[in-house]
Parts: structure tokens; sequence; C-alpha cells
């Protein structure tokens, strides 16, 4: 499976880089997560409770399935005051 993942906001800044090509074998946006946030260093950033995730570039949650060619964004959620 090759999926092409992209990085926003503060996660953008603290891994250091838009998007990558990951090849792998990932069931769901929640197991990709983990296998990016088991990189250490600035990729624990993934390991936070509370994200924002989309699957072609549709809004989901981390339980969301993936196939190849899926194109999946992490992006920390928006506060307001």
């Amino acid at each position: 499976m090759k999926l092409t993942v992209h990085y926003f906001s503060r996660y953008r800044e603290t891994v250091g880089r838009d998007a990558e090509v990951i090849e792998g074998q990932f069931a769901s946006l929640d197991q990709l997560r983990q296998h990016l946030a088991g990189r250490s260093g600035a990729w624990q950033v993934l390991a936070e409770q509370h994200l924002m995730c989309a699957r072609n570039q549709d809004m989901c949650g981390l339980d969301e399935p993936l196939k190849d060619g899926d194109e999946v964004a992490f992006f920390p959620t928006v506060t307001g005051g």
C-alpha cells in the first residue's frame, strides 16, 4: 500500500516536512498515525490525543480504513478566542 501523507500547521513545522509518501500496510488512519509517532523525537507530536485528520480531502476519524493510493492529512485542532 502506498499513501501520500500531508502535515499541516504546527505538525508541518514540528516534523519539518509538508508531505511524504509512505509504503506499508495500515488498516486505519490510527495505525498509520501510531507508525509515524513511533519514529520518536518530533514525530511524537502525532501521538496527541486530539488531532484532526482527513482521507482523500474528507474529514474523518482515526478509525477510517485506508486503501492503496489514499491521500491522508493530519492537522492540529483549531481553537479560537
